[in-house]
């Protein structure tokens, strides 16, 4: 039997050619039949969930790294969660002796599977089955976290040191707020002159820019960040950077955006580098 095609898109050579890897978890916007048939709202209600089109500013800043793209949407399963991070109220299979005080994420109806948006209030029709949601562990979530695992891994074997830049999207704070939000889970996930070079782009290129407040990152990078070896480090940018003013499909801000995005991986590999007193490998022509 052919083994089931991964639901996401991978990247970048075997041997890894930069110490920075790139995920985006949270672009997808492949919505199985399943879960159209168990909505008890309207599709587009959930694409509030989605970093919308994050993946195409991912797209055209991605040069040699490793990348990985999410495909599968995030109303499906949010890879950003903790595999202990399901829901009761939807989810037989969640078990309180896993998680003896529910998080507040949980709470708050974005689990592992999420619960409610904004706006449209709770979203299915009624609880899913235990084995429905490890169906999707096992396809969806898993393979996710293991490849990124083995390219952390194999980028840390070649070069002494990885980063993982974790790429999302956030809805506009205000005017006079942040437009792009470094997250380092305040200083436990990445080395600080990791976190300052990404400061130091957004500077130059007029965007302001704040660190874990208020999107410190999550379990991407709880789960990856190893101490002085893989520096995790979750990005966000405002969606009115880079879409349309309907905030639906890319805009005119899409290129700017993704060369931003160029400027920040070229800096982490950079430093990364430094780290190690190397240079990057040469192409192939």
């Amino acid at each position: 039997m052919t083994p089931p095609l991964p639901s996401f898109d991978l990247f970048g050579d075997p041997t890894p050619a930069s110490p920075v890897v790139l995920s985006v978890p949270h672009a997808g916007r492949d919505y199985p039949i399943a879960l159209q048939a168990a909505l008890r709202v309207p599709l587009a209600a959930t694409t509030v969930l989605e970093d919308r089109y994050v993946d195409a500013v991912a797209r055209i800043a991605h040069g040699r790294e490793t990348m990985l793209i999410q495909r599968r949407a995030r109303a499906w399963i949010d890879l950003n969660r903790s595999e202990q991070e399901r829901d009761p109220a939807i989810d037989e299979g969640a078990r309180a002796a896993a998680m003896p005080i529910a998080s507040a994420k949980v709470r708050g109806g974005l689990g592992l599977v999420p619960r409610r948006v904004a706006g449209a209030g709770e979203l299915w029709r009624g609880r899913f089955a235990a084995n429905d949601i490890a169906a999707r562990i096992a396809a969806d979530y898993r393979p996710y976290h293991d490849t990124l695992e083995a390219a952390l891994q194999a980028a840390r074997a070649r070069f002494g040191v990885a980063v993982l830049l974790d790429i999302h999207s956030m809805p506009s704070l205000g005017a006079g707020a942040p437009r792009i939000v470094i997250g380092d889970r305040f200083g436990r996930s990445a080395d600080a002159r990791f976190v300052a070079a990404l400061e130091r782009v957004a500077s130059a290129a007029g965007i302001p820019c704040a660190r874990n407040t208020p999107y410190a990152g999550a379990h991407v990078l709880d789960r990856h960040a190893r101490g002085g070896v893989v520096h995790a480090i979750q990005l966000e940018f405002d969606r009115t950077l880079y879409l349309d003013p309907a905030g639906d499909l890319p805009g005119d801000g899409l290129a700017s955006t993704a060369s931003t995005l160029r400027a920040m991986i070229d800096a982490l590999a950079e430093e990364a580098m430094g780290w190690r007193g190397q240079t990057l490998p040469i192409a192939a022509e």
